[in-house]
């Protein structure tokens, strides 16, 4: 949820703190800088040891940093320290939390994973929608409802936390762990489109309000509810992502993903028609997540021994790291305009195309077939 609200409290952060683009990316830059850095550190403690309390840890600060941006909208550095804080939340949830799900998740991998997945997006779409009620009715200070989910969530896992740690040890799940050997080399390369997305996914979701409001007149509830519609749509494909993964072959979803993303982004940057625009957001919505859960689930096939770690760099990175990149994007907005701005990010998909169709296959799957 606090990474959906982000996108959508920035343009009343603009609007009240006089604050530029770059300036608003950096916020997004902030969160990101603490999640990517910490992240592959969480996940090797995860694979150390099973520590359900960073699920209670993770989602307390990822909630709480957040709800108190809005309270100091002229105080720059401040609001960077408490993205920094949710940044840190962040880090802390998602290695431990995808690998306890692998664990659990039993044969049917894709469509377990799918429905984890799946509830990340769901708290992304009901970011926007609210932070956008609160931010109108009590203003800025509006963000502090944020910290409501975050502080109720905190409680339930230290209550259930040790249960998910001993179902996920059961003997039964335990000798289904797969053995081999960590391709690391395959690895490396689907990084390399993970990292393409997540670019491509964090800089849409910041940019986009801001661009449907100052580059095609909407207004910020508008914008608020169009940047919901696309995360609503994302969810609907990242659970197709998961069954089709499971049906199709992990790869040729990632292929899939790529294909569909490639045009989509394309055009989403030359239609000026905010109708035509809005509904470009499907394609580009269902590109981006199906892409999601299948390369979490080819990154743990690719590091067998690692979950947490391969889970940390997929989901947990991947979903942040291109924030990291969204201050010089901003900058360069400043400069030349958002839809320009925009417009570079869609030389990225053919990358993601070129490394999608030369993926190979896990050696699990290769022995499979054989």
């Amino acid at each position: 949820m606090n990474q959906g609200a982000l996108p959508a409290i920035l343009p009343y952060l603009v609007a009240a703190g006089g604050l530029n683009y770059a300036q608003a990316a950096g916020l997004t830059f902030a969160v990101s800088l603490a999640s990517s850095t910490l992240q592959p550190i969480f996940g090797i403690a995860a694979d150390r040891a099973s520590k359900s309390w960073l699920l209670a840890i993770g989602v307390l600060l990822g909630g709480c940093g957040l709800s108190l941006i809005g309270f100091f909208p002229n105080h720059y550095w401040i609001m960077i320290t408490v993205a920094i804080v949710s940044g840190i939340g962040i880090a802390a949830y998602h290695p431990e939390a995808a690998r306890m799900a692998n664990k659990i998740a039993g044969k049917k991998k894709g469509g377990s994973m799918s429905l984890f997945t799946v509830g990340g997006n769901i708290g992304i779409t009901l970011g926007p929608i609210v932070a956008t009620p609160a931010l109108l009715y009590i203003g800025l200070r509006g963000s502090i409802v944020m910290s409501i989910p975050a502080i109720v969530m905190f409680a339930i896992f230290l209550r259930i936390g040790p249960q998910m740690r001993g179902l996920a040890n059961m003997p039964e799940i335990e000798t289904n762990k797969i053995q081999g050997k960590n391709e690391w080399k395959k690895f490396i390369w689907l990084g390399f489109a993970v990292v393409c997305r997540s670019i491509i996914v964090i800089n849409v979701n910041t940019f986009l309000p801001l661009y449907l409001i100052n580059v095609l007149n909407l207004s910020a509830t508008t914008s608020g509810m169009a940047l919901s519609f696309m995360f609503f749509c994302g969810a609907a494909a990242t659970v197709l992502g998961g069954h089709l993964a499971d049906r199709a072959g992990i790869i040729n979803v990632i292929k899939a993903g790529w294909i569909i993303l490639l045009p989509a982004l394309f055009f989403f940057t030359r239609i000026t028609n905010p109708v035509g625009a809005i509904l470009i957001l499907v394609p580009l919505a269902i590109g981006l997540n199906l892409l999601n859960t299948p390369s979490v689930l080819l990154g743990q096939k690719y590091l067998p021994l690692n979950i947490g770690f391969a889970s940390g760099i997929t989901m947990g990175l991947g979903n942040s790291i291109g924030g990291m990149t969204a201050p010089f994007l901003g900058g360069y907005a400043d400069v030349h305009g958002l839809g320009a701005a925009i417009r570079i990010l869609c030389f990225l998909p053919f990358i993601g195309v070129a490394l999608a169709m030369t993926m190979k296959q896990p050696r699990e799957e290769m022995a499979n077939t054989k």
